[in-house]
């Protein structure tokens, strides 16, 4: 199955994917990585910021920086860390499975606690998002993203050109609908930005 990059580089997409993994998986610190990530940002200009998961919800972080370009939010982890630090078993570091590794790898208990903290999703980004979501995601649930998405458009404050595309039956990888993403990232690049 092609993957994002195989998909949209042929029509002159560039996909720029840095580690976020900062410093490791073990001890990630989610404000170094969204910083990492506002720098990619500014070295590329890219015409869409795409992140899934825990990407996604550091996208959010990016984009309230001063983030210009649209976003593609895949299967975001919104409540990321509220919903984890009360189910994790005692210890430090905990077992927690990596999506990309295909396995349970160790995390620092701190990252959760930081986590806890993050309040990205408060406030809708202030360009165009497009938040694309699985209903049978079992790792995020189908009902908080879309009670987030709900809060968002009741701001008043959600750009015009924003869009919550449910995909029916979807898991958190999303990895049966890359053909879906990119038409939306493709979609989003075109999107107006003011």
């Amino acid at each position: 199955m092609l993957g994002l990059r195989e998909v949209l580089a042929p029509e002159g997409f560039r996909v720029i994917a840095p580690d976020l993994n900062i410093p490791s998986f073990e001890k990630l610190d989610f404000k170094v990585m969204a910083r990492v990530s506002f720098w990619e940002i500014k070295k590329h200009l890219p015409a869409v910021v795409v992140g899934s998961s825990l990407g996604a919800m550091v996208a959010l972080e990016a984009a309230r920086i001063a983030l210009a370009a649209p976003l593609v939010l895949i299967a975001p982890a919104l409540g990321f860390g509220s919903r984890w630090i009360e189910t994790l078993p005692p210890g430090d570091p905990v077992s927690f499975f990596h999506h990309a590794e295909g396995r349970e790898l160790p995390i620092h208990r701190r990252f959760f606690e930081e986590m806890a903290r993050v309040k990205a999703d408060r406030e809708p980004p202030a360009g165009p998002v497009t938040l694309l979501m699985g209903t049978h995601d079992e790792s995020v649930p189908f009902g908080l993203v879309r009670e987030v998405w709900g809060r968002w458009q009741k701001s008043g404050r959600l750009h015009s050109a924003s869009r919550f595309v449910e995909i029916s039956g979807g898991d958190h990888g999303l990895i049966e609908h890359v053909g879906a993403i990119a038409q939306e990232i493709r979609s989003a690049a075109q999107a107006p930005r003011g």
